[in-house]
């Protein structure tokens, strides 16, 4: 059951606009089913000793104006009060007088009217859809004092959690106070009546958000913003510095001809200037160090930053299970990674990623403190991601897309569980969501490059190809090679050994290395898993078929099980986002 609360000055235009037939007709056989003493005036049903609807609609509008009118000047500006009250798809239909129990506890709940109290404000609840009502009220109460309406938004949410206990219905995810502004109905009628696909909030939301990642000034920031073709105005203070900004899109006008601008605050409440002055000062982005051994010199641009982007969000990941502070801060620079990756993404998995990006904003906030709020490697990471796609544009192979999103699917579910742990249920849904998303987008870029390594796993020698699946058989556990469908998909991870072994690795210990690196019992898919995951760890190129990316095989040591614990001591000792702890296996895939 989801409350919308909004404030306004007409209450008889609001009251045509309820009891009317809507902007596409959807309004049907409006009636009261409560009002603030049960006997108000219904245009909808009972028009009484009025036959014409109009004169007992004004007859309403007087008699909820009643109070107001006395009040006079102590009035409110903004004197009526409406919330719309709707039920969740799939819910049951509730009668008259279940909605009319519903009205009365979000006025009680409130404040609007508290029950027993004869002095509460004056109120109705409209009904026009089997799913909704519409709460109106006047702020002025009976001794003609204004009502308190103090976190009325939040009690609304709260009594809402009880009503769908108590009434079996959908019981959505509690809120914390930390989310955005939702678009209000005007905003949405405006969108669906410009033909535009979304409301200009939520555009300017996620042209914000996306020139802000990887960003390492102010300037910079406001420049991207300009350049996505977004107008930006500053506020500054009589001594010339900036003190906040507004945005609007080109074209989008009010009924007096001006901008309709919005403050960055209005748009998200980390998106205040403020608040982005502390991202850029605290996590400003620098260049990071490529993963220990990487040899990456015949790799395109776009290629070098993602596999530099996978190894620090490995390290995020486990991150995410240590400290409250430096995990929310970690959260905060994974959305300007994904952020970074959605608008530099090929047109295959554009769509899916950029969703992935829109619903994981929301997991970046909650009321823990990102203290220790060091992003420097994820902002880095996504800094060299916006700057590659921009100077080459969105051509980047598939291989390495695939790599990418495969860790950061790892990455949203771990944030997942970090936000459960703490009771964080809309932070936690939306990191799920952010997962499913990332998932369909690895299945879209995963699907060339895979193909390709089948192809070539089934067209190696028959005691080659023997031989590496006797590997597999040896190392992996028997549930994975059954459970996880590997008898009948291991030729793109056959292929990878074979590759892996022609650069100079003992195939059977890279193998074991790439399974101590993390569990694997959550993976969608085993083999997938550790494909990419030999192919980091050999520096192998992502995409098998072009050969101009792969390292040299001489400029390489084998990988034996001497050498691989070196390598693990070189990998604990790499500062934040250049390597990931392979030791480390409780992260969850």
């Amino acid at each position: 059951m989801v409350p919308d609360i909004g404030r306004g000055s007409r209450t008889h235009g609001l009251l045509v606009y309820l009891y009317g037939p809507g902007r596409r007709e959807e309004h049907t056989d409006a009636h009261l089913v409560g009002s603030w003493d049960g006997f108000a005036p219904d245009p909808g049903r009972d028009p009484g000793r009025d036959p014409d609807p109009k004169v007992t609609l004004a007859r309403l509008t007087a008699a909820l104006d009643l109070r107001v009118k006395q009040a006079g000047d102590r009035a409110p500006a903004k004197h009526v009060w409406h919330c719309s009250v709707r039920t969740a798809p799939g819910d049951r239909r509730l009668d008259d007088e279940e909605w009319n129990a519903v009205a009365q506890r979000i006025v009680h709940a409130t404040g609007i009217a508290p029950a027993g109290d004869p002095d509460g404000c004056r109120w109705i609840a409209v009904r026009h859809a089997e799913d909704h009502i519409h709460i109106v009220a006047t702020l002025v109460r009976g001794d003609l004092r204004n009502p308190r309406l103090n976190y009325d938004f939040n009690k609304a949410q709260a009594e809402c959690r009880r009503i769908e206990k108590e009434m079996g219905l959908r019981r959505l995810n509690a809120g914390d106070g930390t989310a955005a502004k939702n678009p209000s109905s005007a905003e949405k009628f405006k969108a669906e009546r410009t033909g535009r696909p979304e409301t200009s909030r939520e555009t300017l939301r996620e042209a914000v958000r996306r020139a802000v990642a990887g960003a390492d000034s102010e300037e910079e920031f406001f420049t991207r913003l300009r350049e996505a073709g977004v107008r930006v105005k500053l506020r500054h203070a009589p001594s010339g510095d900036a003190l906040g900004y507004n945005v609007a899109l080109p074209g989008d006008r009010n009924r007096d001809g001006d901008p309709v601008w919005y403050p960055g605050s209005k748009l998200a409440p980390d998106l205040s200037l403020p608040k982005l002055r502390l991202r850029l000062t605290d996590g400003a982005a620098e260049p990071s160090p490529p993963a220990v051994g990487a040899d990456r010199t015949n790799w395109s641009p776009p290629a070098r930053q993602r596999r530099n982007a996978v190894v620090i969000a490995e390290r995020s990941a486990t991150l995410l299970e240590r400290d409250d502070g430096e995990a929310a801060a970690q959260l905060v620079g994974v959305g300007e990674l994904l952020d970074a990756v959605a608008q530099t993404s090929p047109a295959i998995t554009r769509a899916e990623l950029a969703a992935a990006a829109r619903a994981f904003e929301r997991a970046t906030r909650s009321h823990v403190r990102a203290e220790r709020a060091d992003t420097r490697a994820l902002r880095s990471a996504a800094r060299g991601i916006v700057q590659a796609g921009r100077a080459l544009g969105r051509g980047e192979d598939g291989g390495t897309t695939a790599m990418l999103v495969s860790t950061l699917v790892l990455v949203t579910l771990a944030a997942a569980r970090w936000h459960s742990a703490r009771g964080h249920a809309q932070q936690a849904h939306a990191s799920r969501q952010a997962a499913a998303h990332l998932r369909t987008a690895y299945r879209q870029a995963a699907a060339t490059p895979m193909r390709v390594l089948h192809d070539q796993g089934r067209a190696l020698p028959e005691a080659q190809r023997r031989t590496h699946e006797a590997s597999l058989h040896a190392v992996l556990p028997e549930e994975f090679v059954r459970g996880g469908g590997m008898e009948e998909r291991t030729d793109a991870l056959v292929a990878t050994l074979a590759q892996a072994e022609r650069a100079g690795h003992h195939s059977e210990a890279l193998l074991r290395q790439a399974i101590d690196m993390r569990e694997l019992d959550s993976a969608d898919d085993v083999s997938d898993v550790l494909v990419w995951r030999l192919r980091r760890i050999a520096q192998l190129p992502a995409h098998p078929g072009d050969g101009s990316r792969r390292p040299q095989a001489a400029t390489r040591q084998a990988t034996t099980p001497s050498s691989r614990t070196s390598e693990r001591n070189a990998t604990a000792a790499a500062p934040l986002g250049t390597a990931q702890d392979p030791n480390r296996r409780s992260s969850r895939r």
